[in-house]
């Protein structure tokens, strides 16, 4: 923790010996990026860039309801894909078709859905083949 600046002392110079000392210390050695030029210099300067970089840092996204749904249908499509049993693919499947079902009793504001509750048997069936066909 840094010390409080006295008083009778600038900021300026405060600030000054404080990044003096934490440099004396090596306080700034290693840290990530040494070296190398600083990311999007070559891009047009955009207001939200850290709200873009941390959303996409911790993988979020802002979509319409419908969209996000629809998004989670194609991951639940892909999961059931590679589930390790039958039940777990039934299991996926029963989850995102209660979401769809609801959507579509209640439709949010935004886009269409436009996806009907997915068959379990013809994607459980799916998943046979793909697992013993390979």
């Amino acid at each position: 923790m840094t010390e409080r600046k006295p008083p009778g002392v600038s900021f300026e110079s405060f600030a000054d010996k404080q990044i003096r000392e934490a440099e004396a210390r090596g306080d700034f050695a290693d840290l990530p990026g040494f070296g190398k030029p600083l990311p999007g210099l070559d891009v047009p300067y955009d207001e939200e860039w850290w709200i873009k970089r941390k959303m996409a840092r911790e993988h979020l996204s802002v979509l319409p309801p419908t969209l996000a749904l629809r998004r989670d249908a194609e991951d639940a499509l892909a999961a059931a894909e590679h589930a390790a049993s039958e039940s777990q693919v039934r299991r996926i499947i029963a989850e995102i078709n209660e979401r769809i079902r609801e959507n579509l009793r209640r439709p949010p504001s935004g886009p269409p859905l436009g996806l009907t509750p997915f068959d379990p048997e013809a994607v459980v069936r799916d998943w046979r083949e793909r697992r013993h066909g390979a």
